[in-house]
């Protein structure tokens, strides 16, 4: 008896009406979708309406080489497995299939058992890469378990709402201050929903430039723009079936907002360039560090799109509303980011503990991170102190003899050694880069070279 294989969608893509009737009859009972092609027209089209986990693809068309087709196929769909079948089975031609994106080989004439045999090997291991890739970007994200342990009694009841809004298929907007861990929660909701297998696609919207945005999420048509030499397909094709999360989503441009909302309205969309319509079944997760409220009301955002956004909205608390928490995240850190670092055991000293309680966080869980990874790398014994963290700096003038300044200050330094210090300690404790180099006074391109040169994180 065959294990059970995940549903999956199928692509047939053969000249023969016969063959491409006999190819769905074998795949139907597993597959949950399966269309039939006879042209390398009709696959792209086929490819542009909607996703496939396999393809079946005969190497002759008529007149058209199948060959030809496959590297197509590849680039519009990244992912898809690709299985050639031929009745002119050669080792040249199998290799040459196999290069140009084919995971899979099958001659005629086959059984149905061949058949549901090799679209469930396809279909297992483009399973097996999504959980790898999926473990990896866990191990990116080290504050994943942490994040979701609580002994406070009001995050805990939040974490119970994401939980209920994770399993409906809602929109979701998550507001909260940077380093809130944002992007770990729209995993979170991604992990804890029925679209958990399927693709999670994140857009960073700042970091895209206001001419590209659209084409970004929508994708566009050759020619659309300067540049435009081929079709591409946009953010939400590559989310099809899964989540797409949008964070900074108050960056948007005007035409993406509009766009956005066309979509969010009855789930349609056009690339760029196209007059075509097409349709995607995609999550959107949403994310601002920012008052989309005050946005619109500055006229930067549109009203008819927040509404659409703020169907569940998810106000995510910051560090020091939950400061019990800090203590526990502080050790997960140290743990986490000493064993990566190869350190030796590494405790935090009891005045270590007192100023994490103490401080009031204002980077929340990404300033935590990062004063605990410097201190890992630069503290020159097994024990953390305050002055390792960065947090709890001593006063200019602690006493008659004490040198009025910073720590370092008449130590025997050289004042590349002084600056590296005072610079590491200020972007520790500060929630921003731009912050950090308004309180150095200087411009935040000098601090990024500045972090270059001595090597800070």
């Amino acid at each position: 008896m065959n294990d059970p294989v995940q549903a999956y969608s199928a692509l047939v893509i053969d000249d023969d009406p016969g063959l491409r009737q006999s190819l769905r009859l074998c795949l139907e009972p597993d597959a949950e979708r399966v269309l039939g092609v006879g042209t390398p027209c009709g696959a792209l089209e086929a490819l542009d309406r909607g996703r496939f986990d396999v393809a079946f693809l005969d190497l002759w068309l008529g007149d058209e080489s199948g060959l030809d087709l496959l590297p197509e196929l590849v680039r519009r769909q990244p992912g898809i497995g690709i299985i050639v079948i031929t009745a002119f089975a050669t080792f040249e031609t199998a290799v040459q299939a196999m290069r140009l994106g084919a995971v899979d080989y099958l001659p005629k004439p086959f059984t149905p058992e061949q058949v549901r045999r090799a679209a469930h090997r396809v279909v297992e291991s483009s399973g097996l890469k999504q959980r790898v890739s999926e473990l990896e970007e866990r191990l990116e994200e080290t504050e994943v378990e942490a994040f979701f342990e609580s002994s406070s009694p009001s995050y805990r009841t939040f974490l119970q709402t994401a939980a209920r809004v994770a399993a409906s298929d809602c929109v979701v907007l998550l507001q909260g201050e940077s380093g809130t861990g944002k992007n770990v929660l729209a995993r979170w909701i991604r992990s804890n929903s029925s679209r958990a297998r399927a693709p999670f696609v994140t857009v960073n919207c700042p970091a895209l430039s206001a001419e590209l945005m659209s084409s970004v999420l929508f994708g566009h048509k050759r020619g659309a723009f300067t540049g435009a030499v081929s079709d591409a397909a946009g953010k939400v094709q590559e989310a099809e079936g899964g989540t797409l999360f949008l964070d900074e989503v108050g960056d948007l441009t005007p035409d993406a907002q509009a766009r956005l909302l066309r979509f969010l309205n009855d789930r349609t969309y056009e690339r760029l360039g196209e007059a075509k319509e097409r349709r995607a079944d995609v999550r959107l997760v949403a994310a601002t560090n920012r008052s989309l409220d005050d946005e619109m009301r500055a006229g930067r955002f549109r009203e008819d799109l927040l509404f659409r956004l703020n169907v569940v909205t998810l106000t995510v608390p910051p560090l020091r509303e939950r400061i019990d928490d800090a203590l526990p995240l502080a050790h997960y850190y140290l743990g986490a980011l000493g064993r990566r670092a190869r350190r030796e055991p590494l405790a935090f000293a009891a005045e270590a503990e007192q100023a994490i309680l103490a401080h009031q966080w204002p980077g929340n869980l990404r300033e935590l991170r990062n004063a605990i990874e410097r201190a890992i790398i630069l503290a020159p014994s097994a024990v953390i102190t305050p002055l390792d963290l960065g947090i709890d700096e001593p006063p200019l003038t602690a006493s008659p003899r004490a040198p009025s300044g910073p720590v370092l200050l008449g130590a025997d330094v050289t004042l590349e050694e002084l600056e590296r210090e005072h610079i590491a300690r200020i972007i520790a404790r500060t929630a921003t880069l731009d912050g950090a180099a308004r309180i150095l006074g200087i411009d935040p391109t000098t601090l990024q070279r500045k972090r270059k040169r001595y090597g800070l994180a």
